[in-house]
């Protein structure tokens, strides 16, 4: 799991936290890459990625890295660096990017490979009937229609709700605490 913040505009920087990244799911995995990225000369991003995409593909079961908040990264060069490791990716690694908007990587063509996944803020809020169940997992019974506002008002978002929900636990009246 890597997060990245708005510093991390540095293809190098980003490629080393990669690799650190990529050290918890295999300690040796990214040593060669490594080494380039500490060279008096470092090479291209990609001689580094590949260094590294050769390292995933030798590990003995499917992992997952996820890049988190990617919608902070600006840099050119990082994005040229994260779609060379797309366009490279082994098939025991799955890649999550975890965005506010959509990154300024290929995924048209990834669209068209079907190598893509998308989940999109519709595809992870809540409706009315799977908020009347987390309501209801807090200890707060509340109607259909209640339920459907409490979705509206939170616009569907889980945290939203189970704050909600455990605010309306010492209520006498959660219909008018929704309202």
């Amino acid at each position: 799991w890597l997060t990245l913040d708005e510093r991390d505009q540095s293809a190098d920087q980003v490629l080393r936290y990669l690799v650190a990244a990529c050290q918890t799911i295999a300690p040796a995995c990214g040593r060669r890459a490594l080494a380039w990225l500490d060279a008096p000369q470092p090479p291209s991003p990609e001689v580094v990625v590949t260094e590294l995409v050769n390292d995933l593909a030798a590990l003995p079961a499917p992992s997952v890295l996820v890049l988190d908040d990617y919608h902070l990264v600006r840099a050119p060069a990082v994005h040229a660096a994260v779609s060379f490791l797309l366009d490279h990716l082994p098939p025991t690694l799955y890649l999550v990017i975890a965005s506010r908007e959509d990154p300024p990587l290929p995924l048209p063509r990834l669209r068209a490979r079907r190598q893509l996944v998308e989940l999109r803020a519709a595809d992870l809020r809540m409706d009315a009937a799977e908020v009347g169940r987390l309501v209801q997992m807090v200890g707060v019974d509340v109607p259909d229609d209640e339920a459907a506002l409490l979705a509206d008002r939170t616009e569907g978002w889980a945290a939203g709700v189970q704050l909600a929900a455990l605010s309306m636990r010492h209520e006498s009246q959660p219909g008018e605490f929704i309202r």
